[in-house]
């Protein structure tokens, strides 16, 4: 009668103890979830800026349409990453609408519509510069590739 009071009195905190093991564990596996979650959305960001780089790279005229996919694609990058792929994120942009601007020059150039204060050779030497760039942040240089390294801080799962 005596153990059987005994192991009734330690079964209380018996049971606040697998309790508590139970809600540290539900409470690890909603990190590890929230944790790939944010993984998950980081990736899709990553995603786009590659798509949008090589969509540039393929035939080097993208259209306005194109920027403001894009730019709605990767709208949540602010909350996802630190301030250095935001600022990447805008470089690429504006390479890529500066490259749009130049190309709409040439074009207009070539058909005989280009304003007075049409400039060849600086309209010539910023496409090059930009098409240069844009197509450096996809080509791997020296084994590595621009935009998987400015990346891969945040999509690192060796960790």
């Amino acid at each position: 009668m005596e153990k059987v009071q005994i192991l009734q009195a330690l079964l209380t905190p018996l049971i606040a103890i697998i309790t508590t093991y139970i809600a540290y564990q539900q409470w690890n596996a909603n990190k590890l979830k929230l944790k790939l979650e944010r993984y998950e959305r980081r990736l899709r960001v990553y995603q786009e800026v590659v798509k949008f780089l090589r969509l540039i790279g393929r035939d080097l005229d993208p259209k306005v349409d194109d920027f403001l996919k894009f730019q709605g694609a990767v709208v949540e990058a602010d909350f996802l990453f630190g301030p250095e792929i935001r600022q990447y994120i805008e470089e690429i942009f504006s390479r890529g609408f500066r490259l749009y601007k130049s190309k709409k020059a040439y074009d207009a150039f070539t058909q005989g519509s280009a304003p007075s204060d049409y400039d060849h050779n600086r309209v010539a030497r910023e496409m090059h510069s930009e098409e240069t760039w844009l197509i450096e942040q996809i080509t791997a240089v020296e084994g590595q590739v621009a935009v998987r390294e400015k990346f891969k801080p945040y999509l690192d799962i060796s960790k």
